[in-house]
């Protein structure tokens, strides 16, 4: 697909422009209302595509989680491999459309390979998030960041107190949680590692605070997220922190979501998740067999 309708798209779910605004160029780079509305369904999320782990899989335990937070209550999706056996605990931050289907599933991939997963939604400090994508697109812009790591904080400190929790908690996150990641090691002495897929970066001023190791994810067609890439690694390997950085050859921002069309890649896709599993593993331990 072409890039300047990818990038118009981005600008669009951004709120760097109004629906309207975003249809009139769409029709522009597109040729025709018709091609418009034909390439429009390739850019939105079809969340029909998300269970690649069925919601009632019989191996798992899933339920709605809520905890407290010193910014009021936070709900989440908390599943698990059946049994009662302790286990390293992930938690899963959404993109810019709240905790959707796809990162539920994200969720359930994760349990399947022994973690304790909970994927939170943040949007719960302005109401919750809403069935409807464009709703819950919109709804973002009112979330304050602050206050989103202050939740992020104490839901490290839930997962590490949680009675089926190891007590050791990891993060992934993507789009906007892939920055909420970042923010996150910043802030958190007690998370143990991030990792963050096309997430934008912190100042090198709060890189000294991290002490979770760091997986990071990037696509190499991003220019505004890794406008930061240097200036993050450079900060990280002064400050001796432990981190990794792969970027994906030919692909876009969003490439892992296999809910999206038009930037969706397997092969990177794939491979991203092997290294992310294997470094959950590596530093929160091997969780136990089903």
């Amino acid at each position: 697909m072409d890039q300047r309708i990818i990038d118009l798209y981005d600008r669009f779910t951004h709120g760097e422009m109004n629906r309207r605004s975003f249809l009139d160029k769409l029709t522009q780079l597109a040729g025709s209302t018709a091609a418009a509305a034909a390439v429009l369904p390739l850019l939105q999320n079809d969340y029909a595509r998300a269970a690649i782990v069925p919601s009632d899989d019989p191996r798992l335990v899933s339920e709605r989680v809520v905890f407290e937070s010193p910014k009021g209550k936070i709900s989440g999706y908390l599943t698990r491999l059946k049994g009662n056996a302790r286990r390293p605990a992930v938690l899963v931050i959404h993109e810019n459309r709240g905790l959707n289907p796809h990162l539920e599933d994200v969720a359930r991939r994760l349990a399947l390979d022994g973690f304790l997963a909970y994927a939170i939604d943040l949007l719960s400090l302005v109401g919750g998030t809403p069935p409807n994508e464009d709703d819950a697109r919109n709804l973002h812009p009112k979330l304050n960041q602050d206050d989103a790591v202050v939740a992020l904080v104490a839901a490290v400190e839930f997962l590490k107190k949680y009675p089926l929790s190891t007590g050791k908690v990891g993060a992934v996150g993507f789009c906007f949680g892939g920055l909420m990641v970042n923010r996150l090691a910043a802030a958190s002495p007690e998370l143990d590692a991030g990792v963050a897929y096309y997430g934008r970066q912190v100042p090198a001023t709060q890189v000294p605070n991290i002490r979770a190791a760091l997986l990071l994810h990037y696509a190499e067609n991003d220019g505004g997220v890794n406008a930061g890439i240097a200036d993050y690694e450079a900060a990280l390997k002064a400050n001796n922190k432990s981190y990794v950085i792969h970027t994906y050859p030919g692909t876009q921002h969003a490439f892992n979501n296999d809910t999206g069309a038009a930037r969706y890649n397997k092969a990177a896709a794939d491979l991203a998740w092997q290294r992310t599993i294997a470094f959950f593993k590596e530093k929160l331990g091997a969780p136990p067999p089903a």
